[in-house]
């Protein structure tokens, strides 16, 4: 039922990423380049915009990013739900342009929907730290955004300045919902 669950949600988002895709705001910038294998791992969600699709997440949302035998990335969310039981999907990821693009396509849909150009959801890296430690991702139209950490915690600081970098680039942070992350004893 999650697949079935994941496959609905990701072909719904992806169709309304594509009937938006003619927008003339202009289009949000990405980091220079992505280091692929120093990007993957577990990266912890700190904040969102809300969305319709995290709507049952009540918090502890994370994504764990690995490489696939294709060469494309293995992207797996979780979420623990009001019932207080871990919902999961998996999607795949494939990166645009060069190998060290930040601007990467995700699916959730089955794989054999890939050929659809709606299945697929933008998803650009629009800040890094050099680290790898602290990430904001997007979309072209700055209808979503979610602000990840190689940690549940982020330092207050960093969050802050991370928010004026995101305010430079047009988004309304007061739109972010930060994610409850349960903190390890």
């Amino acid at each position: 039922m999650t697949k079935l669950y994941s496959a609905v949600f990701a072909s719904i988002f992806c169709f309304i990423s594509l009937t938006a895709y003619g927008q003339s705001d202009e289009s949000v910038k990405t980091i220079s380049s992505l280091d692929v294998p120093r990007y993957l791992g577990t990266w912890y969600e700190i904040a969102k915009f809300p969305n319709w699709f995290q709507k049952k997440c009540v918090g502890n949302t994370k994504a764990v990013y690995s490489v696939r035998p294709d060469g494309n990335l293995k992207v797996l969310n979780s979420c623990k739900t009001a019932d207080g039981s871990m919902s999961d999907a998996e999607g795949t990821a494939r990166q645009l342009g060069a190998k060290d693009s930040p601007k990467l396509e995700v699916r959730f849909a089955p794989a054999w929907l890939s050929f659809l150009p709606m299945v697929w959801g933008d998803y650009w890296v629009i800040d890094l730290d050099p680290q790898y430690q602290v990430a904001a991702v997007s979309d072209p139209r700055r209808e979503y955004l979610w602000v990840l950490s190689r940690s549940p915690q982020l330092d207050k600081k960093v969050y802050d300045d991370l928010l004026q970098r995101l305010q430079a680039q047009q988004f309304d942070v007061r739109k972010l919902e930060m994610t409850t992350q349960a903190v390890s004893k």
